[in-house]
């Protein structure tokens, strides 16, 4: 059976390739992102006034200007599509409506104005313009000043692995709170799905991050801690209005969002580390459109809204992808509310936010607990229906 092919992307944190320039290479980086985003606003605003022409076309009108501008020809290539696709993006967003319906103000902004970059923006190379040598923990980067060689990178030793086998196509110059980082894109082979035994059931929480119906239990009292600190940090930050404040603000927003990855990663990780010690499979819950269908009182909606279970996930289908591990995701409807013993289903079975009491047959669990076998239920079942069928077509 052909393999498939999942995405891995390294980005800043666990498994990061960050680079490590002393004061001249960092000089030049500096000035070869604000050189290629200063050609990328010239660009932007050129396909703006041309009705954003399309790529063959946008080159002709600009490709001749950057190289006067001192960009070398894969850099000013890479420059024109990076234009071309954010407003390919733009586009589709209008149209799939993230921007607001016609005439809001928000929608007005982006369709009357062209698409302006950050002077940091993330700006492509191809192996033309980027070579890696992994033995000796260096690169070698086109800047503005010409090609400088030896930079440091350090990544863990699994990413490292991996950029080796896997690596394909383009690799990101960014820049982070000062910091320079290459985001390397890996064609990583899913691993052949194995038959499951049995699932393991997934309850996602605020209370409780994940709960698992084998007894695992990843707590969300520490990430919410922190999250109401931020929150608190965020209001006084709001208050002062000062440039610096909202420089601190976006700081703190990419810390925070860099946190709660770190932690969905580990809880992830160890989700799908004992689906496959066991040869299991893991149920989640479909929680698609779940914050359109909540209502809740308003000192409830901030928990709900800054939650990352989407992520989490996702983090969880991608390793499980990687590992064989096979995933199904269920109907979350009555899984807190059925009794995972006898079945009944009651509104009052859930005595407390923590507390599973049945009313039929008087079994006493945790609720989360409870929840995570219902869900391990339904896993088997949809597993049993959607697997293929093994009976010999009738003569």
């Amino acid at each position: 059976m052909t393999q498939k092919n999942a995405k891995v992307t390294f980005r800043e944190g666990r498994g990061a390739v960050k680079l490590m320039p002393d004061a001249g290479q960092a000089l030049a980086l500096e000035r070869t992102l604000h050189a290629v985003n200063e050609a990328a606003n010239w660009v932007s605003a050129v396909a703006f006034d041309h009705g954003v022409p399309h790529l063959y076309e946008l080159r002709k009108h600009t490709y001749a200007e950057l190289k006067s501008r001192g960009l070398g020809a894969q850099a000013a290539q890479h420059v024109i599509k990076k234009v071309r696709d954010a407003y390919t993006t733009l586009k589709a967003n209008i149209r799939a409506g993230n921007l607001g319906k016609p005439g809001t103000r928000r929608r007005v902004k982006a369709e009357t104005k062209p698409i302006a970059f950050r002077s940091e923006a993330a700006q492509p190379y191809d192996d033309r313009c980027l070579s890696w040598r992994y033995d000796a923990g260096t690169v070698s980067v086109w800047t503005v000043q010409g090609r400088v060689k030896n930079i440091p990178f350090a990544c863990s030793a699994g990413a490292l692995k991996t950029l080796q086998a896997h690596r394909q196509g383009e690799s990101d110059l960014v820049r982070r709170d000062g910091v320079f980082y290459l985001i390397a894109t890996c064609e990583v082979p899913e691993a052949e799905p194995y038959e499951p035994g049995r699932f393991i059931g997934v309850d996602l929480g605020i209370a409780a991050i994940a709960t698992t119906s084998t007894g695992y239990k990843a707590a969300g009292r520490g990430l919410n801690r922190h999250r109401r600190r931020q929150l608190e940090l965020r209001r006084k930050l709001q208050n002062k209005r000062t440039k610096s404040a909202k420089r601190l603000l976006k700081k703190r927003n990419r810390s925070e969002k860099r946190h709660a990855a770190n932690q969905n990663h580990i809880i992830a990780k160890t989700i799908v580390t004992e689906a496959e010690r066991t040869s299991s499979g893991i149920a989640l819950e479909d929680l698609t459109g779940i914050r359109q269908r909540v209502r809740l009182r308003k000192p409830q909606r901030v928990p709900l809204h800054s939650w990352a279970f989407a992520q989490l996930g996702n983090f969880i289908v991608y390793k499980a992808k990687r590992a064989g591990v096979p995933v199904v995701f269920v109907d979350p409807a009555y899984t807190s509310q059925q009794c995972s013993e006898c079945g009944h289903i009651d509104n009052n079975n859930r005595a407390s936010q923590s507390v599973f009491t049945c009313r039929n047959c008087g079994v006493v669990a945790h609720a989360d607990r409870n929840a995570s076998r219902n869900i391990a239920r339904k896993g088997e079942a949809a597993w049993t229906a959607g697997r293929e069928s093994r009976v010999p077509a009738t003569p």
